[in-house]
């Protein structure tokens, strides 16, 4: 008799609509997918070339009525080199280590994200997070994962960065850092592609490129560049390349 080994159907479903964080005025809906399981890896992999993002053990991309706003992007870190502007700032932050610590959270860094989020982002859902639901941010991973940890010469925590690592590269899940420190998100990000290229992975997926949103426009001064478009990632030429329809198209097979 031959077994014939089923595959367990992978179900997503559609959020209801929300305000959108990014642009005001404008609605926002999600489609969402559950990872677990022993195939939550290779599925989390290629989601992300589809134009995913992970939130706990949640896969999602937006679906906005309307809108395509939200553009993926990644960095080609094989090719990338550091411009004027990012070797200056490693000088000037020449005094900040790193390093990549397991998926757990801490009361230090709590206290930093805290910090961070009343800061810069008051106003929004994050700015309400208690201990136990930055934790669940932290922990709730079916997937590998680590938080990168920027602290000065005395040993205090600057900033951190929650970060998955993929099969052809490293997705910057969430980042906060004390909100004084100038540069330090750039830092994060310039350590990513330098973690990429020690590991020989060729992408930092950065997330949504929202050239239209102050607080996400800065992910295209990363250059060489793609961005997903109809389901095909392409080199991003000039930001003008914003006005094309983003597109939406997901292959899990």
């Amino acid at each position: 008799m031959t077994m014939h080994r089923t595959r367990r159907p992978q179900f997503f479903y559609t959020t209801a609509p929300l305000p959108c964080p990014y642009l005001p005025g404008r609605t926002e809906r999600k489609i969402v997918t559950e990872l677990s399981g022993p195939t939550a890896e290779s599925l989390h992999d290629r989601l992300s070339r589809a134009g995913f993002r992970r939130s706990h053990n949640i896969a999602y991309s937006p679906v906005c009525p309307a809108c395509r706003s939200c553009i993926p992007i990644r960095i080609v870190a094989d090719t990338f080199r550091p411009s004027r502007t990012h070797r200056k700032l490693r000088r000037q932050l020449a005094g900040v280590t790193v390093s990549r610590m397991p998926a757990r959270a801490s009361a230090e860094q709590f206290s930093l994200f805290q910090r961070y989020q009343r800061e810069r982002h008051q106003d929004g859902d994050m700015a309400a997070m208690g201990f136990y639901d930055y934790r669940a941010m932290v922990e709730d991973t079916p997937i590998s994962t680590g938080v990168v940890e920027f602290r000065d010469s005395r040993g205090a925590l600057l900033g951190a960065c929650l970060t998955d690592w993929l099969s052809d590269g490293l997705s910057a899940v969430y980042s906060f850092y004390a909100p004084e420190l100038q540069g330090l998100g750039t830092l994060a990000i310039l350590w990513l592609v330098e973690e990429a290229q020690r590991s020989g992975l060729p992408y930092v997926y950065l997330g949504y490129w929202v050239p239209q949103s102050r607080k996400m426009a800065y992910k295209a001064a990363f250059r060489p560049a793609e961005v997903l478009r109809g389901g095909v990632w392409r080199a991003l030429e000039d930001p003008a390349d914003a006005s094309a329809p983003a597109g939406f198209c997901v292959t899990v097979d």
